[in-house]
């Protein structure tokens, strides 16, 4: 969700709503090269002469739920519904198992990552397969059942988010 940053409690009805508006902000989201704040606003999203300095927890994009376009199915991000989305891609998935979280492909100009939202990552992680050689699931999953289709996980998104300056923290997978 996205919020101003001086928002004091943050959920639901103090964060922006309006679809066109999310549309436009996260259009333009790209790394902060701006010479000014990097280290507090890692990425920021011009408008016009305005700037909107972004920070977040983890990535500026967050996939919130799938739908289906001409029948295929993609993620949508930025709670815009049908507004801005990427094709699915379930053999690009990653998870990284101490922290829980879920990665697909996103847009280029913030990393080429995104991350899929909680509820969204724990609905599907029971289509992750881990390796009989890791019972206790300390490295990443090899493969995704997806619709009657078992994807090898190609985990490339380790390298592209170990790139990125605020998930550098985060495990690799081995």
């Amino acid at each position: 969700m996205l919020f101003m940053d001086d928002t004091r409690i943050k959920n639901f009805t103090s964060c922006f709503k309006e679809k066109k508006f999310l549309e436009f902000f996260f259009k333009r989201v790209k790394f902060n090269d701006t010479g000014r704040y990097q280290e507090e606003f890692p990425y920021v999203s011009p408008c016009g002469r305005e700037k909107n300095y972004i920070r977040c927890d983890d990535l500026p994009i967050v996939f919130t739920h799938f739908l289906t376009k001409d029948s295929i199915e993609h993620l949508s991000y930025g709670y815009t519904d049908n507004l801005l989305t990427v094709k699915f891609e379930p053999g690009k998935l990653c998870m990284f198992p101490l922290s829980g979280r879920v990665y697909h492909p996103g847009p280029q100009k913030v990393g080429g990552v995104g991350l899929i939202k909680s509820a969204l990552a724990i609905e599907i992680s029971p289509y992750f397969r881990f390796s009989p050689e890791d019972p206790d699931h300390q490295n990443c999953p090899t493969h995704f059942d997806w619709k009657g289709t078992t994807y090898s996980l190609s985990n490339e998104l380790v390298e592209s988010l170990s790139q990125l300056s605020q998930t550098a923290k985060m495990s690799k997978c081995e």
